[in-house]
This record gives C-alpha cells, structure tokens and sequence, in this order.
C-alpha cells in the first residue's frame, strides 16, 4: 500500500479546519484567478482553445471566460489555459508551480454543474491546491530541472481531488483518482514561451476533471500508480521525499504561502520591482540603479535592451525604468513595442545594470539608487517575507480592479466573502 497517496487521499476526502487567514487568502486567489482570466481571453492561446472546445457544440455544463459554456473536460481546459495566457497568476515557490490556474477551473466546473454553493468550492479548490503544492514538494527540484512543468504535473493531481472532492468522494476513490491521474498528468518546460505553457495548465485541470468523473464511472486504476517501481515519482524524475512533503499535512497549510504576482511580468523580477517600489525611485531623480539577483535569474529574465513588449516582461532594466517613468508595470498593456521604444526609457535603461549574487535567494533581489543629488539609497526584498492579510487583500483587490473594473472586483469579492451558488461565480468568468 502507498503510504504517500493513502495520506493524500484521506486529507482529500477527510474533515478540515482552516483558519481565517486561509479562508481569506483561497477567496483572494479565486478573485486573482478569475480577474487574470478576463483579462486574458484575447490571447491567441485563449481564442484558438475555446474555438476548439466551442466548435465541438457539446453539451454546456460549465461557463468559460469569454463566455459560452461547454462540457466539463472542455471548460477546465479552455480556463485553465485561459487564465494562464498571460502568466499572470499566483506562485507557489515550494512547489515551483501555479495553483491556481490547474486546480479552480477543475473546481469551478464541477461546482456549477453539482449546483454547489460557494462553500463548498472553495473548500475543495482549498483542498486541491494544497495537494498540488504537496505533491510539488514530493516531487521535487530534480523533476522540475528535468524538464517537467509542475504546474501541469502536479496540479493535475490536485484538480483530481478538487473534483473528487465535489463528488463527496470516500478515502478509497480519492486514492483511485490520484493512481488513475498519474497516468495523464503530463506538461513540459520546452513550451516555456509558446502557447504550450498556458495549455499545460488547461490539460492539468482537464485531467483532473476526466479522472474524477472516470472514477465515478466505476473505473478501476492502479490505486498506487504515484510511487513504486514504475510510478509517475520514478518515471518523471521525482526525489520522492514523501516525509517533507506530508510534514504537517492536515494542521498546517503550506498554501498560504502563495505568492500574488503583482506586476504583469516574469515572477523573477517581481522581488526587484517591489525593492524599487519601496524606494519610490523616479526618473528625474535617477543617476545610476545596480540590481542584483539570485543567479538563476540571469538567463531567465535578464534581457538587456529588447524591443518587444514580450521581450520586456523578461528584462530587468526594462521594467526597472518602466516602473521609474510613471509605468504601471501591473498592467498588462504597458508592456508593450511602444512603450519597449520610449526615448526616455531607453536613456533610462541604460543606466541600471545587473549582476548575479550568490548570498540573495531566488525570492530575493536588492537595488542601490545612486540619485543625481549624490544621495545612495538602498533596499532588499524577499517576495517570502511575510504580508498582512489587510495589504495582501488592498493588492488583490487593487490588481483586480485594475484589470477587470472596480465595480465587477467588488462585486465577486462581496459574492466570494457572503457566499451563495458556485453557478453565479461561474457567470462571472464573462466579461
């Protein structure tokens, strides 16, 4: 018997407690989720898969960002991939991975076509994420470094229970599920930079859901197909360290520590953005910026002088002078050829420069301003560091505001924080 996914599988279908503090920062992300996907549905990446899905006129179980609905496989595909078109949602950098994208579209799905309140969503959307992180750890680096997308892999594992979880399903079918989706769970890192990283997300979540509703089909798996000799752990390069990876697991939730992106670009710039928003560093003021960074972070995200509004959301120059001219760097639209062509940027960039240091974590990166007054500023920010619930809920909501309106932000937050039917949350992926 695994011992791995038997504990998996009883947290899964078992009671919870959760605190205020992890109510209140699953509903954020569902506000997070659900304001990114609007804000994506005119990617090329979102528009070819709802064309697919639309275009097969299947049955409409589920609603889609963009509007229409479809059959539940064909929903949590299309919002899966849709809300990771602009790779805009939340991190969790134990697990290397985004939740959100691969566990609430799966959730969400089944939810409105159970006629579930809200409730119960988001608990089984708590419960899946916090599988996927879970299974994430057990994986481990060596699986990521390998070339698997943790995000695909191991969140289709967790938008398996998230669904077997609005089944009402027992210990024995959760274990089921997990063994059957460890035979589907699949994504790679050779479409970083594609319409294939969204997609992985989309698969992870359309996964989950077929497994689920396989199970209740009364299919049988090979309940331990996670671990043992030909398991996913030893088939996809997994560390299998099963002992950390179930450290605490129905006490203490590994989920809030998810990390909200902020600004509209690559997560390893993030730190720096937010050292530079703490030092209110403005052009006029700006003789020379020196950022440094974990080293992983150079071959990732340290384009020196791109011309693109895609090659800018991988430069830090870039975005450091973006956000020193008065640009919004939450907003997707900024980054963009025009703005990567501003004079004034140019000039500015020019004059921050980059360098690896080895003392800095990957969550970490630290800038000195030297200002044209001779003063030199510095700051250190570690995106770890912990945030009050009050400021994590003021960004949020503020992000969301900004990409989908006020009026609609406030109006999900009330409906997430009073209740009432998933299938009303579910109208909301319309923009």
């Amino acid at each position: 018997m695994s011992d791995f996914s038997t504990a998996l599988a009883g947290f899964a279908a078992g009671p919870i407690e959760t605190t205020l503090q992890t109510r209140v920062v699953t509903s954020l992300s569902v506000l997070d989720w659900i304001a990114v996907g609007r804000a994506g549905v005119d990617e090329p990446v979102s528009k070819t898969v709802r064309d697919l899905v639309l275009g097969e006129q299947g049955a409409a179980q589920a609603h889609l960002f963009g509007g229409g609905a479809a059959p539940l496989r064909g929903a949590a595909l299309v919002n899966g991939t849709v809300s990771h078109a602009l790779d805009y949602d939340d991190t969790h950098f134990a697990h290397i991975g985004h939740p959100s994208v691969a566990i609430l579209p799966a959730a969400l799905a089944l939810s409105e076509w159970d006629d579930r309140i809200l409730v119960d969503f988001l608990e089984a959307a708590l419960i899946g994420m916090e599988v996927s992180i879970r299974v994430g750890l057990w994986l481990g680096r060596d699986h990521y470094q390998a070339g698997f997308h943790q995000t695909a892999t191991a969140g289709a594992f967790g938008a398996a229970v998230a669904a077997g979880r609005i089944l009402g399903f027992d210990t024995d079918q959760m274990r089921k599920t997990l063994g059957l989706t460890a035979t589907r769970a699949a994504g790679l890192k050779t479409h970083f930079g594609t319409m294939g990283k969204p997609y992985n997300a989309g698969l992870a979540a359309s996964a989950g859901v077929e497994a689920a509703l396989l199970i209740v089909k009364g299919f049988t798996p090979n309940m331990n197909a996670l671990e043992g000799q030909y398991g996913f752990g030893a088939t996809h390069s997994g560390e299998a360290d099963a002992q950390t990876a179930l450290d605490g697991l129905g006490d203490e939730w590994l989920f809030d520590n998810i990390s909200h992106k902020f600004h509209a670009c690559c997560h390893g710039l993030h730190a720096a953005l937010e050292a530079a928003r703490d030092l209110d560093i403005a052009e006029p003021e700006v003789a020379e910026i020196k950022i440094k960074t974990h080293p992983r972070w150079m071959s990732v995200c340290n384009q020196l002088s791109p011309n693109t509004g895609l090659g800018a959301k991988f430069s830090y120059r870039t975005v450091i002078a973006m956000q020193a001219l008065g640009y919004d760097t939450a907003l997707p639209d900024n980054y963009s050829d025009k703005v990567s062509a501003d004079a004034r940027l140019i000039s500015l960039r020019d004059r921050i420069s980059v360098e690896a240091d080895e003392s800095l974590s990957e969550t970490q990166a630290h800038l000195t301003l030297l200002r044209r007054d001779g003063a030199r500023l510095g700051a250190t920010h570690d995106l770890m560091a912990p945030m009050t619930l009050a400021d994590r809920e003021d960004r949020v909501r503020g992000k969301a505001s900004k990409l989908i309106g006020g009026e609609e932000a406030d109006a999900i937050w009330s409906m997430l924080s009073t209740g009432g039917r998933a299938r009303d949350l579910a109208s909301k992926l319309a923009s």
